[in-house]
């Protein structure tokens, strides 16, 4: 048996012998070797909450159902018995979801529809893009799994979390394809260059046209361009792979060649070829093992441009305008030996302004990574709304709280159509001239108005119950129990806590490095943070619930509205306010 100590960046399962089998990938952050280690010993499970517990167990087992324990797990505040069931493999839980829930004894089953790979890493408190420590031995016969250059690693004691970070080793690629009858089409026009960049300061340019320029690698063809491609990734072995536009574009269009070409690029750690999977309304590329994120998806969610070409969100992060040439002229400029220069020039940068984006961008999207504890990959496609779903999702599993389930057809509907929610407070603004104007705020004044009055799913009260010590909410009357603190106000205190905490390392560090890293991570608690409000009342949340939503934004108005009373008490004319904040100008006692 050895212990290795693992960078992990991907996760998945495969199926062999109608049983799943766990795949964690990474390289070893001795040797740097490229690793999958194998967990067999997983299974997947639900959550049934009975009517009569006795009756549903009899039912359960004429269904075939026979791994059953009894649980009590908390259910928005109440603890509740549940029947835990395990299954073979996941794909048994969709088969039979729909025959459990028509069960006379079943009153609904709970957690059905955490993906199994996302399930392992909540219960073994695995954190993507941070060091693990397993201990296992070598698999030998590699047959099962057909990865002869890759070291297969059999778990046999359970994985622990070192909670180090390592530096993560990017790689980015640009293709630039042959366009002369108009929209390039993958079935007709060839790849005729592959920009690369990475952050170790490897710089190339592949391409089947010679050029004097060093960074310049000519192939004799697109296939042998495409194996070199795979070549240069085999032996960078980076850890993330970025593209601009690259689920959409890039990863497809290259995949699409390998088809005609009729040849296989094997880019994942398991030598499997690029792969696609849906996600919402769109397709994402994915290279087993290696995460890849598409830039441009980050950058939407990041920023708010007019448009989000590479040239228009380089010139709004860097205030320089990237060269750029017209991308319906490409092959002209490709056919002209005077002219093919500025292509390569051009191929190579958009890989670079690419990388240098990058350097901005994804040190917060890792960050959030290890504080939500999803893979890399799914977080850099996530809104930050699913982002606070996760994060809830792995911190009710640690407080042994049920997850509530995603709304129904009919449940999303209704709360589509219920009221809408009137936000925070604003003032106009006073027309004219201002001099000594002071501007009074309130730091995080929706987290803390939620962690102060309590709101939460969990702490609701009933219209009748006038017993219990609560909040009121202002103009509106719901009612929030004071104690017990409720599971989401718990969450953001500690959130707040932290990054207070956070902040004040900040102050001491001396190290630039480790002060970037604080930094990033008080970053990423702010916005799961920040979040929690618009949550309550997303349609599609969990833990929606519309009067949380609403008693938010209640007291936000109330306490905006008395801090400008207060103010004017004290000599200061308020001239505009907007949510959580407002302008005053001193006119001096009244």
């Amino acid at each position: 048996m050895e212990t290795i100590n693992l960078v992990l960046n991907d996760i998945d399962y495969i199926t062999h012998d109608e049983k799943p089998i766990i795949r964690l990938f990474g390289q070893d952050t001795n040797t740097k070797e490229n690793i999958i280690a194998i967990d067999k010993t997983f299974k997947p499970y639900i959550y049934i909450k009975p009517y009569n517990t006795e009756k549903c167990i009899e039912e359960l087992k004429i269904l075939g159902i026979n791994n059953l324990e009894l649980v009590k797990k908390i259910d928005i505040g109440v603890e509740t018995e549940f029947i835990k069931a395990t299954f073979t493999h996941p794909q048994e839980i969709p088969k039979l979801r729909d025959i459990i829930t028509e069960s006379k004894q079943v009153k609904e089953i709970r957690e059905h529809d955490i993906l199994f790979y996302r399930r392992y890493l909540i219960n073994n408190n695995l954190i993507p893009t941070t060091t693990i420590t397993i201990e296992g031995k070598e698999i030998k016969d590699k047959k099962i799994y057909k990865q002869e250059n890759t070291r297969l690693i059999n778990i046999e004691k359970h994985v622990s979390q070192e909670n180090k970070t390592e530096p993560q080793k990017i790689l980015i690629f640009d293709i630039e394809v042959y366009n002369k009858k108009g929209m390039p089409q993958a079935e007709r026009d060839p790849i005729i260059m592959i920009g690369l960049a990475d952050n170790k300061g490897y710089q190339k340019v592949l391409s089947t046209k010679k050029s004097s320029k060093e960074y310049v690698k000519t192939l004799s063809n697109e296939k042998e361009m495409l194996y070199e491609f795979q070549r240069i990734i085999q032996e960078k072995k980076p850890d993330i792979i970025i593209g601009y536009n690259s689920d959409n574009f890039d990863l497809p269009y290259i995949k699409k060649r390998t088809e005609v070409l009729k040849i296989k690029l094997n880019l994942g750690i398991d030598n499997s070829e690029i792969k696609f999977i849906r996600q919402g309304f769109n397709n994402a590329g994915q290279i087993k093992g290696v995460t890849h994120i598409d830039l441009y998806k980050l950058i939407r969610s990041y920023l708010n441009l007019d448009r989000y070409t590479l040239e228009r969100v380089y010139k709004e992060l860097f205030n320089v305008q990237k060269h750029d040439l017209p991308g319906d002229q490409i092959w002209e400029y490709w056919e002209d030996p005077e002219r093919i220069h500025e292509l390569f020039e051009y191929s190579l940068d958009d890989a670079i302004k690419t990388e240098e984006i990058a350097e901005k961008i994804i040190p917060l999207t890792i960050a959030l990574t290890r504080l939500v504890g999803e893979p890399l990959f799914d977080i850099g496609r996530m809104t930050t709304g699913q982002m606070v779903e996760w994060y809830l999702i792995r911190k009710a599993y640690e407080q042994n709280n049920i997850i509530p389930n995603k709304p129904t057809t009919t449940q999303y509907s209704k709360r589509r159509g219920s009221k809408k929610i009137i936000g925070g407070y604003v003032k106009e603004p006073e027309k004219g001239l201002f001099e000594d104007i002071a501007y009074l705020d309130f730091r995080s004044l929706y987290p803390s108005i939620i962690i102060a009055k309590n709101i939460s799913p969990d702490t609701i009260l009933d219209e009748e119950d006038n017993f219990t010590p609560h909040h009121k909410t202002p103009e509106l009357n719901y009612k929030f129990k004071k104690d017990p603190k409720g599971f989401i106000p718990s969450i953001i205190g500690n959130i707040l806590t932290k990054r207070q905490e956070i902040k004040s390392l900040m102050k001491k560090e001396t190290n630039i490095e480790e002060k970037k890293s604080l930094d990033l991570e008080q970053q990423g608690l702010k916005r799961l943070a920040n979040s929690m409000f618009g949550a309550y009342g997303y349609s599609r949340f969990r833990w929606y619930k519309l009067e949380c939503a609403e008693s938010i934004t209640a007291w936000g108005r109330d306490y905006i509205r008395k801090s400008m009373d207060e103010a004017e008490k004290q000599g200061f004319k308020p001239l505009y306010a907007d949510t959580d904040g407002f302008y005053a100008t001193y006119i001096g006692d009244k």
